[in-house]
């Protein structure tokens, strides 16, 4: 077994890490499996600000607000792209509130494979999309209901 891995050091890069977060994100919109994604990148943000490769630059009232007419995502400036993720409450304590967001910037284009994203963030952070540390603790998964014939008992 060689013990080579495609992962390299040079990888921990902001650039490499912000394109790998870039393409993650891009894909999490459409995916089979959009909340391991969308904790991927949470994930890695949150590690990149904790190392000071990012920083938490403001509050910006957020494009699709779920139950409420009003929502605010956190602005994370990352080398030369930017991120949205939701906010905590220590984040409304001490980030300024940026208003709407300025859609004239755009973060620049980049092509990678998400497979690669995958398995740079997926070494950066070490979790794994088997992990069950993304998934919602105490949440039983849904069974189909079992149908009895018309007269059968029900025990």
């Amino acid at each position: 077994m060689s013990n080579t891995s495609k992962y390299t050091p040079t990888s921990t890069s902001v650039t490499t890490l912000s394109k790998a977060i870039f393409t993650v994100n891009r894909h999490a919109k459409t995916a089979g499996n959009p909340k391991f994604l969308y904790f991927l990148k949470k994930k890695a943000l949150m590690k990149m600000i904790r190392e000071g490769k990012a920083k938490k630059v403001g509050l910006h009232f957020s494009n699709n607000p779920k139950f409420s007419q009003q929502q605010s995502d956190v602005l994370i400036d990352c080398g030369d792209y930017s991120f949205h993720m939701p906010p905590s409450k220590e984040d409304f304590k001490e980030l300024p509130h940026l208003g709407t967001l300025d859609h004239s910037s755009r973060n620049p284009k980049c092509k990678m494979g998400l497979q690669k994203a995958k398995e740079i963030l997926e070494e950066y952070t070490g979790i794994t999309e088997n992990d069950d540390n993304h998934r919602k603790q105490g949440k039983n998964s849904y069974q189909k209901p079992v149908f009895k014939k018309l007269g059968d008992s029900f025990f």
